[in-house]
């Protein structure tokens, strides 16, 4: 029954996608983010997110609600990435074992592209907020209902097959999503049930408490809540002080030298299958002690190249900017006061990307991606004056929708 019914909204999701792009946008990332047909039994091999986002292809040719991809320098930076990792993966070391992930990233890429040229209004935008919270607080929520039934003794995983399978890289997107929790919280009404408003903060709380029951310690360095923890959790965590005695913390900073010697070495980076013996024995001060690069920094280091990393860097610095400058100029306005608060929350959650990314290989992973797309339709419609040109809310609007906020 499950699979029935995940199936059905994903078609039906498909289907909308054609008249309406902007809704495919919300399906991918759904898909994407939440990997939902992972939670059924029979379609979780179904080619889905490629039925959604082909369906919002051909539905972004034929609509006139579009806009250039080129929204501010953010945007074009990203642009300039991805035309550098098509430059890089041809000189791969093993171009054949580096397609795969090479594809994978230019869907994500190009379906983030896609979402700045169709999300152009404010109910489009906090819709995309939406779906990205709902999709993380889903694993959040159920993740710490059960480190405190369990009392913290074992590890919170995230849905397999995903880039947040891992207990490590849930951990970190529970903790960059936490902010936009925050932020729709803000977005409540200010007569509205109570009830509503507490419910926001049990997610985050929960989600925090998954986030450390995920027993990461790169979730640590970005969030503390350790009280109640037992004696399983404060002994992994106590070996970030002797992490010279720890064989996965060495076995990072063995990977860390083997990327700055790589990219040393060749210009271009080495692709993104680099991370096996042949390349460790060549490069890392322990050939033996194969790892992946558990950095987003030096992930970016040894597969791209000094190019590769500056890009990448330059691109976080920009969506920073640019979220900064939504809390400046956000706030001039009572209509683009939730715009604002975005840009703050949206600074939050970068925090914790650039932090807890450090010690994780999520370099392309979709979220914090997705925090480049609110930053850059939300920008573009404080210029554009956004309240100014989008119709008066509608008479009949939702109870429900008006309970939780969301513009009509």
């Amino acid at each position: 029954m499950r699979d029935v019914v995940i199936l059905l909204m994903i078609l039906a999701i498909a289907i909308t996608a054609l008249r309406r792009p902007w809704i495919g946008v919300l399906g991918w990332t759904w898909i994407s983010v939440m990997n939902p047909h992972k939670l059924a039994w029979r379609i979780d091999d179904l080619p889905l997110a490629a039925l959604v986002a082909g369906c919002t292809l051909l539905g972004l040719m034929i609509t006139r609600d579009r806009r250039s991809p080129f929204q501010g320098a953010a945007s074009v930076v990203l642009v300039l990435f991805m035309f550098w990792m098509c430059v890089t993966f041809p000189f791969s070391l093993f171009p054949e074992q580096s397609y795969e992930m090479w594809s994978r990233v230019m869907k994500i890429d190009l379906m983030i592209l896609v979402a700045i040229m169709l999300l152009l209004q404010r109910r489009q935008i906090m819709w995309l907020a939406w779906v990205l919270v709902g999709s993380l607080a889903f694993y959040g929520v159920k993740g710490g209902i059960f480190t405190i039934l369990t009392g913290g003794s074992f590890r919170v995983w995230g849905p397999s097959g995903s880039f947040i399978e891992g207990n490590n890289e849930i951990a970190l997107a529970l903790i960059v999503a936490i902010p936009l929790i925050r932020f729709l919280q803000m977005q409540l009404p200010r007569d509205g049930k109570r009830w509503v408003f507490h419910s926001f903060t049990a997610a985050m709380l929960l989600c925090a408490v998954a986030a450390v029951g995920s027993h990461s310690r790169g979730a640590l360095l970005a969030i503390v809540l350790v009280a109640f923890m037992p004696d399983e959790w404060t002994s992994r965590m106590q070996t970030i002080e002797t992490y010279q005695a720890d064989a996965s913390a060495m076995g990072r900073i063995n990977a860390w030298w083997m990327a700055w010697n790589l990219a040393k070495d060749r210009f271009l980076g080495g692709g993104f299958s680099i991370y096996s013996g042949s390349v460790f024995q060549a490069y890392a001060p322990d050939p033996t002690d194969v790892h992946a690069a558990h950095s987003i920094y030096f992930q970016v280091l040894g597969e791209h190249g000094f190019v590769g990393i500056f890009l990448f860097l330059l691109l976080w610095l920009l969506v920073w900017r640019s979220a900064g400058w939504l809390r400046k100029h956000g706030a001039a306005q009572p209509e683009s006061k939730w715009t604002s608060d975005l840009g703050a929350m949206c600074q939050v959650a970068l925090v914790g990307y650039v932090v807890g990314g450090t010690f994780l290989s999520l370099a392309y992973f979709d979220l914090p991606y997705n925090l480049l797309v609110l930053v850059v339709v939300a920008r573009r419609w404080v210029e554009e004056r956004g309240w100014e040109k989008e119709p008066p809310p509608v008479a009949h609007k939702s109870k429900i929708l008006r309970l939780f906020g969301v513009p009509a």
